[in-house]
């Protein structure tokens, strides 16, 4: 291996800071701290141990640290004096992690352990620092020893002792003494004592990231689920990736794993499959493997033994194949633990661990997961019944004891067309042949069911099976039941595309059957009305087809056809409403709710609002709410297109409570999603309408429109959450649906890419939210109106500059330039540019080219605002936007100023020997200003300033602020150039015009502002 120099090791370290935690910089720490040992500089060695032990510490090789942390120690007792202040209190705090490394490293003899927990309480002592961190230290090496008396009295002395400079930061220790009321069973005490924590009151590198993790159990056990998902989704977000929080990581799978979220823990786990490999530190090891087992455990219960996992050790493995090596291998680290510390504790606790059972059924996340494929019982399941399984929905009742009541109430839910119907005749279907002599009538009955269902699926045999469904019933005499079978029919044949007079010619026979019923048949007008009624729908649907051709039955009607078609359509429907209004009000509820939409495809969205609330009257007097929750969705968006936002939000509450008993995946999802959209617009409770479109997500999700309804239920959310301000889990909802949500169009993606973008910005993570910005504009690059992409391009050019990354920034801030002088109708964004641009060139160096080409740009944008004002000279804003542009030309004139002098102060110092010259100068000292030339810049800063604040002035209170920072700026200027009775008299004027002021205007700031100023400047005169 080359040697190193002294100068590419400082280098190298200097490189390995900024570094990613993880194994790739613990190598590159390693090899600095060999070669800075065979250089045999002193320091230099000791600052490489340093950054060697820090290195270890944030990676999953943290027991590592002990070796460096010995070396470094040595390094101490041979000569103190050759530590600095600073250098010593980094040793002496080292000392707390070898402590922890210590404890959880069971390679490490338990009298050893104990030797350096003693030693840390020694070197402590005489350096004068408080116990505090020695008894935390004690605590925990007592408890996985199982000392629990003696743990409890370390804990007390940990409590008690003082706060000093070798006390972990408030975050970390509340961290800890959380995770001990835990030990102790006391969930509530620990979320009490995580609160500033969780609240983000304390934070630190690895907290509230880590708390987030340790909080989920505790909140499941106390039933507090809402903030339990929370803190995953804020909590995942912090962990992933992060190579010393993969214990946290391991906590969050555990938690998919007891929440009903198996899928996505799964996802957690592919997100994390290279640290499944055996691990360095075997504590982290023991607690991340150990979340990722109670998942694997629970995938082996629910039937997901062979679907593939992650690979291990190089080789790919299902559920089962990884359970098995990673229980193994945690075991025996367990059990190395035992021996160690002769006790069974951290065995017992492992397999408590793994063992443990859900905490909750489902509780759903918000973001999209996908859907683990079907087990073999799971599968015969869907394909007996409904496409919905029985879980999925809720369970409107409970099946009877008694088989014969079962009977009876299956028969009243299906002649009421009750949701919860085929629940009851699918535990009829189980419990069938158990009974000793089975009436024929339930056998036929149960062929009905059958029937239905297939008709439904659009199944092939569907025909045949309602034709033995109303053979079965004349069979036995129920002509009431086979006229209905025979009214299926046609309907079958119609959505089976069949030819137009055969069904017809099926109508006829329906109908035919339904008036030959016995008068005294108390449904036989129920059976007329039905087939009426279903013969207008279906002749609606023939004369489409007919009218459009053979060739083209999948287009539009020409305007007049069509509206022929409606007319004629509207008709029929009046006439039934007429005919059965006192009679089927069920049936009449449906015509109504038809006779609505027929109005909506006319145009005519007034008249279709009170036929959609009739019809859910109708419906809920009939006794059949769920009839009504329709009628009542599309009525609440119908009012929301007219601007009635009150009325729609009403329509839409009473949807969703008369879908209490609905059942249907689909329409459960659609209700919820309506009144969560409608709450949003209308500025509605956002925490409502995050719970309702939370389980909109989940219902779109359970009847298989995960990609459909569920991504328009998720980007709901993760816009609710955002009004909340819960900006972290709005991205993640929001990522999570991104693919889904990119499909819906390019207007939609851009709106989506853009939130995003603003929710990273947020976050604090300004290259991804560039990324957003940037393929949103590339979306619009082809559209007419050019503003869109302008905007998005400022977007990411603001985004790109606060990454740091100024030639990029400058890139996206002149593209999106030209694209506002495109549109003339932007100045203040286009302003805005300018000054963006002005800075970003004052960012690498302040030089005379750089500030003289800044000062060109804010002279532009004065320029664009004087035009535009000439255009409007009574717009606030422009006249805002031109006195914040004068005050930041100032701004960049004092810039250069200073700049100029602290060089010059340099120059002098080094020619007296004082300091090293500047390395990388790129003006030469003659290129400095002469004092003239200064101060003359100093006089246009003040006349700037003062300009600025005359326009504050006449642009009224609300830019007091603005004025009096103006105001602030000159005086000093002038005291810098020897005149501060000037600077003071510019701001007594302000004081006296304050004073003027009615008690009402004047801010509370101002006068202590002011005068506090006004005294600085008259000390320093």
């Amino acid at each position: 291996m080359t040697t190193l120099t002294r100068e590419e090791i400082v280098r190298g370290l200097a490189e390995n800071r900024e570094a990613p935690n993880g194994a790739a910089r613990n190598a590159h720490a390693e090899a600095l701290a060999g070669a800075a040992e065979t250089n045999g500089d002193g320091a230099l060695f000791r600052e490489a141990l340093d950054n060697l032990i820090t290195a270890y510490l944030y990676s999953s090789e943290s027991s590592k640290m002990l070796v460096p942390f010995a070396r470094l120690l040595q390094e101490y007792d041979k000569d103190p004096g050759a530590f600095s202040e600073w250098d010593a209190h980094s040793l002496f705090w080292q000392f707390k992690w070898v402590a922890s490394a210590i404890s959880d490293s069971p390679g490490i003899p338990l009298e050893s352990a104990a030797g350096w927990l003693d030693e840390m309480e020694r070197r402590y002592r005489i350096a004068g620092y408080s116990e505090r961190p020695v008894r935390e230290a004690e605590l925990w090496l007592a408890h996985v020893t199982g000392e629990d008396e003696r743990a409890e009295r370390a804990f007390r002395r940990w409590l008690a002792a003082e706060r000093d400079d070798m006390s972990d930061c408030q975050a970390c220790e509340l961290n800890g003494q959380g995770q001990y009321a835990v030990v102790r069973g006391d969930d509530t005490e620990a979320l009490e004592l995580w609160k500033p924590v969780l609240t983000g009151e304390l934070v630190c590198a690895e907290e509230p990231h880590r708390v987030l993790a340790t909080s989920l159990l505790p909140l499941l056990r106390l039933g507090r689920t809402d903030e339990a998902r929370s803190n995953h989704l804020r909590g995942y977000r912090m962990a992933r990736g992060n190579d010393s929080l993969l214990p946290s990581v391991g906590r969050h799978i555990e938690f998919c794993a007891l929440t009903g979220n198996e899928s996505r823990g799964l996802e957690i786990l592919a997100e994390h499959a290279a640290h499944v490999a055996p691990l360095a530190n075997l504590d982290d090891r023991l607690s991340f493997h150990g979340g990722i087992l109670v998942l694997l455990r629970r995938l082996q219960e629910l039937g997901h033994g062979r679907i593939p996992a992650v690979s291990y050790e190089g080789s790919p493995r299902t559920v089962s194949e990884l359970y098995e090596v990673l229980h193994a291998g945690c075991l025996d680290i367990a059990r190395q633990f035992d021996a160690r510390n002769r006790t069974t504790r951290v065995s017992d606790r492992f397999l408590a661990r793994v063992g443990r059972e859900p905490l909750v059924g489902t509780l759903p996340l918000g973001v999209r997961s996908a859907e683990l494929p079907r087990t073999d019982t799971e599968g015969a399941a869907a394909t007996a019944g409904s496409t919905t399984s029985a879980s999925a929905v809720p369970t409107p009742f409970v099946a009877p004891t008694e088989f014969a009541e079962l009977v009876e109430r299956a028969r009243g839910a299906r002649d009421l067309g009750h949701p919860g119907a085929d629940a009851l005749w699918a535990e009829v279907a189980v419990r069938v042949d158990a009974q000793p002599d089975p009436d024929p009538l339930v056998r036929a009955d149960l062929a009905d069911q059958h029937a239905l269902a297939a008709a439904r699926r659009g199944a092939e045999e569907a025909p045949q099976l309602l034709a033995a469904v109303r053979d079965g019933y004349r069979t036995l005499g129920r002509a009431e039941r086979a006229a209905l079978a025979e009214l299926r029919l046609a309907s079958v044949a119609a959505q089976s595309g069949d030819a137009p007079e055969q069904i017809r010619d099926l109508l006829r026979i329906a109908l035919r059957s339904a008036e030959a019923l016995d008068a005294a048949e108390p449904l036989r007008v129920r059976r007329i009305a039905l087939a009426e009624l279903t013969a207008i729908r279906v002749e609606s649907y023939l004369r489409s087809v007919e009218a459009a051709g053979p060739d083209d039955h999948h287009q539009d009607h020409h305007g007049g056809d069509q509206e022929h078609a409606h007319g004629e359509l509207a008709a029929e429907l009046t006439a039934f409403i007429s005919a059965y209004e006192h009679g089927a009000a069920d049936l009449v509820s449906e015509a109504e709710e038809m006779l609505g939409r027929v109005a909506l495809a006319q145009g005519d969205p007034e008249r279709a609002v009170p036929l959609l609330a009739t019809s859910a009257a109708r419906a809920v007097a009939a006794g059949r709410p769920w009839q009504a929750v329709d009628p009542l969705v599309l009525r609440a968006g119908v009012l929301m297109s007219l601007d009635r936002p009150e009325e729609a939000e009403d329509a839409a509450r009473a949807g969703l409570e008369h879908a209490a008993e609905l059942t249907d995946a689909e329409a459960l999802g659609v209700v919820r999603l309506t009144l969560a959209d409608i709450l949003l617009q209308r500025g509605g409770s956002a925490q409502e309408a995050a719970a309702l479109a939370l389980a909109g997500a989940h219902w779109f999700d359970q009847a298989g429109l995960t990609a459909d309804g569920g991504a328009q239920a998720r980007l709901l959310l993760a816009r609710a959450y955002a009004r909340e301000e819960r900006p972290a889990e709005a991205a993640e909802v929001l990522q999570s649906a991104l693919p889904d949500l990119l499909e819906h169009g390019d207007g939609q993606a851009v709106f989506v890419r853009e939130f995003l973008g603003d929710l990273l910005r947020r976050l604090n993570e300004p290259r991804p939210a560039a990324e957003q910005y940037l393929l949103a504009a590339e979306v619009t690059k082809g559209w007419e109106d050019p503003r869109p992409q302008a905007s998005l391009a400022q977007s990411a050019a603001d985004t790109l500059s606060d990454a740091g990354l100024a030639a990029e920034a400058v890139a996206a801030y002149e593209r999106a330039l030209e694209l506002h002088r495109l549109t003339g109708e932007a100045p203040v964004a286009e302003v805005r540019v300018l000054r963006s641009l002005a800075w970003l060139g004052l960012r690498e160096e302040v030089t005379a080219t750089a500030v003289e080409q800044a000062r060109g740009r804010m002279t532009e944008a004065a320029e664009v605002l004087e035009a535009a004002l000439a255009a409007d000279p009574g717009a606030p804003e422009l006249r805002s936007e031109l006195a914040q542009t004068w005050h930041q030309l100032a701004q960049v004139l004092d810039r250069h100023v200073s700049t100029n002098e602290d060089a010059a102060e340099d120059e002098a110092a080094a020619d007296a020997g004082e300091v090293e010259a500047a390395a990388g100068e790129t003006e030469t000292p003659s290129a400095r200003l002469s004092r003239a030339e200064a101060d003359a810049l100093r006089r246009e800063e003040i006349e700037l300033w003062d300009r600025a604040a005359r326009a504050y002035a006449a642009l009224g209170p609300d830019h007091l602020r603005d004025r009096f920072q103006c105001l602030n700026n000159a005086a000093w200027t002038e005291h810098e150039r020897g005149d501060a009775k000037a600077g003071a008299a510019r701001v007594s004027t302000l004081i006296d015009e304050a004073r003027a002021l009615p008690e009402g205007e004047l801010p509370d700031w101002l006068l202590p502002s002011a005068e506090r100023l006004l005294a600085q400047l008259n000390d320093g005169a």
